[in-house]
């Protein structure tokens, strides 16, 4: 079993905690993103990331003196947004730490795949970035099936705790012979069961600290999750899609 997540658009830099024990497994594509970034002007840079001069500049500076061998932090600690946070991997014990090492795995528009001790530098390259390529006209086309083929080589089933952007490039290329969970982290009105964005990364988090606690190595262990006020539906459930409401929202619908 493999667990893919989103990463974070804010990063942080610790090279303190944890050791980097090795590179990414794409790194040699990574670099070549990094060079044609690195000859974009600042305007079209700006346009790209879509965000403010006050980021597109740190992200400028960053991309100048980016150093993609040496300085590294973790992926695990690198990345700042909320489904990290609720995760905690700052406080894992070192049977946690080496469950998520096997376990988990991050998906990069830049970096492709991360194992969690896998060394990153900040960046920004959001995986729907439109960014044209020598393989075509965006990163799913940069890409291709190799963040795919770099997870399923792995294991015969995956489960999906990352953003539909991210949770395509494995899904798009999924071998028929294995299987893809999606978990659904939802709320009922007015009869649909409805995603709220903070709280599914929130939810998210919680799942991989969940899971890294119980050393869950089967789907199904994935039932039992119960926090953040999240139970497991079966009746809104189906093999390829685990769904969890809200207690209160359960209690209502029987």
């Amino acid at each position: 079993m493999r667990i893919i997540i989103s990463p974070a658009k804010k990063m942080r830099v610790d090279t303190d905690s944890f050791p980097v024990r090795d590179l990414s497994a794409l790194l040699p594509r990574a670099e070549v993103l990094a060079e044609q970034l690195r000859s974009m002007s600042y305007g079209e840079l700006k346009a790209l990331w879509k965000c403010n001069d006050s980021i597109a500049a740190m992200n400028a500076e960053r991309l100048q003196r980016m150093d993609l061998r040496h300085g590294l932090t973790p992926a695990i600690l690198a990345y700042d947004g909320i489904q990290y946070q609720y995760m905690a991997p700052g406080v894992f014990t070192e049977e946690e730490l080496e469950y998520v090492q096997e376990h988990l795995r991050i998906l990069s528009g830049f970096y492709g795949v991360l194992r969690p001790f896998d060394g990153v530098t900040p960046y920004r390259l959001e995986m729907q970035a439109r960014l044209l390529t020598c393989k075509g006209k965006d990163l799913y086309s940069y890409w291709g099936t190799s963040i795919a083929e770099t997870v399923w080589v792995e294991t015969d089933c995956v489960v999906d705790l990352a953003s539909r952007e991210y949770s395509l490039c494995v899904s798009r290329h999924r071998p028929p012979e294995k299987r893809l969970i999606t978990c659904v982290f939802g709320e009922r009105k007015d009869g649909r069961i409805i995603e709220k964005g903070t709280l599914c990364k929130m939810a998210r988090g919680e799942m991989v600290r969940f899971l890294a606690e119980r050393r869950a190595e089967a789907p199904e262990d994935l039932r039992d999750f119960d926090r953040l006020g999240y139970r497991f539906s079966p009746a809104d459930s189906t093999p390829a899609a685990y769904v969890f409401l809200k207690a209160q929202e359960q209690r209502t619908a029987l």
